[in-house]
């Protein structure tokens, strides 16, 4: 039997856990939003107390000095990549995606280099890059403010990790209510593939209990470059869950168990609904992992937070 406990990681939020030749990884926001960790376990429970290594930290000033947001650990063609955000000491909302490289096979103990700023040709706040393979290409999938008060989801492909290479496509803009309430807030994308479609699950509204998960889907076969191939749920797939006491679940990542057959949500959420303060500041989004089902039309079927305790499989 697989289990684990609710919260898995606390003060963890923006989580993503990654399964890589049978063994799990894990990175995530830290409070105090100055560095880049990962730790590594042979189970999703083993995360929990698995030893973590700071692998980077802010500069003093300048890029990169302040507000480093939601990192995510990719294997890519054999080396490692984090990809993450970062803003500036003196322009703290100067949020910009920014990748580094491990130099060698092991993340834990090689040395990591900085790769640099991923550039989009509008210049302005960027954030939660997530790279992904489709019908043998790489591509990337980002947020970004355009106009300045609202965070569209967008779409490229790549030169390589940290270079784009063709003209970013909004694929979706907070154009629904659910997605405005707070901030017009698309962003934190997670890519699943299944049953012929390419699914992104992705984030929306304020980080407080309004906070919640929409879900976008093009055809396995269409152009991802071309905005039409993409629909949209006109609902949110995700949401806080009063009962059980999970509040503003969301910035999630996906994973499956060590044998493939059951995928596995992981995201944050808190387990109170009133926040003294801005949001940002309070450290409680909690890491939680829980199974997920598929509909009869080859949907994935969340289900609703489940309650702090034990989890099993």
């Amino acid at each position: 039997m697989t289990a684990w406990n609710n919260p898995l990681i606390e003060q963890r939020a923006d989580p993503q856990i990654t399964l890589v030749d049978g063994r799990y990884w894990f990175t995530a926001s830290v409070p105090s939003y100055d560095a880049i960790e990962i730790r590594s376990a042979d189970s999703i429970a083993g995360l929990s107390t698995a030893p973590t290594k700071v692998i980077w930290r802010r500069h003093d000033s300048g890029p990169m000095s302040f507000h480093v947001w939601a990192p995510e650990l990719h294997r890519i063609d054999g080396r490692w990549y984090v990809y993450f955000a970062a803003s500036e000491r003196d322009d703290i909302w100067k949020l910009r995606m920014y990748v580094l490289e491990c130099e060698g096979a092991d993340p834990l103990q090689d040395n990591w280099v900085e790769r640099g700023r991923i550039a989009t040709p509008e210049e302005g706040f960027s954030l939660d890059a997530t790279p992904f393979e489709h019908g043998g290409r790489r591509f990337l999938c980002w947020a970004q403010k355009s106009p300045p008060t609202e965070s569209n989801l967008y779409i490229a492909e790549l030169t390589n990790p940290w270079t784009l290479a063709t003209e970013p496509v909004v694929i979706t803009r907070p154009d629904l209510a659910w997605e405005r309430i707070g901030f017009c807030v698309n962003e934190g994308p997670a890519v699943l593939k299944r049953n012929g479609r390419v699914f992104i699950a992705y984030s929306a509204a304020a980080t407080d209990a309004n906070y919640c998960m929409g879900l976008l889907w093009a055809d396995q076969s269409a152009d991802l470059l071309d905005a039409k191939s993409w629909s949209k749920s006109p609902t949110p797939v995700f949401t806080t869950d009063e009962s059980v006491s999970q509040f503003g679940p969301g910035h999630n990542s996906f994973t499956t168990t060590p044998d493939g057959q059951t995928d596995l949500l992981v995201y944050h959420a808190r387990n109170y609904r009133d926040i003294v303060g801005d949001p940002l500041n309070d450290p409680n989004r909690h890491t939680r992992v829980q199974a997920f089902g598929w509909r009869n039309d080859g949907f994935p079927d969340f289900g609703t937070p489940v309650a702090d305790g034990s989890c099993s499989l």
